[in-house]
């Protein structure tokens, strides 16, 4: 029910813009809150993404060498989701961009799972040679 009542007030805060009327300071807040980002900002918001993003990618990378090099890539990847979920878990949510896609409660256990369960993988895989 709450985030109805945040859409009615952005779009009433928006209809009064767009009459002229003088806003309130909570009023500016809210049109500033719905009011789409400018590019720096919506950029630093998929930093935390990117960053998991490449560590997934260099991990990827490095598994396809074979051999050693596939405990090394399932490292680097269990490393960037253990990353992404620290970075959920810190960062606030207008902050933390396409990692928030649940509650954080929910997107930090899932994160921290799948990378301790690599983690574990990498670890205790055998390499033949």
């Amino acid at each position: 029910m709450k985030h109805a009542a945040v859409k009615h007030s952005a779009r009433a805060v928006a209809r009064q813009a767009k009459a002229g009327a003088r806003q309130t300071p909570a009023g500016e807040a809210a049109a500033r809150r719905a009011a789409p980002q400018t590019g720096g900002r919506r950029w630093l918001t998929r930093l935390p993404y990117c960053l998991v993003l490449a560590g997934m990618a260099a991990g990827l990378a490095t598994a396809r060498g074979g051999g050693q090099a596939v405990k090394s890539g399932t490292l680097v990847i269990a490393g960037a989701l253990l990353a992404g979920s620290l970075m959920r878990l810190v960062l606030p949510d207008d902050r933390a961009g396409m990692l928030a896609s649940r509650r954080r409660l929910v997107d930090v256990a899932v994160l921290a799972a799948l990378g301790a369960g690599l983690l574990v993988a990498g670890l205790y895989a055998v390499v033949a040679s």
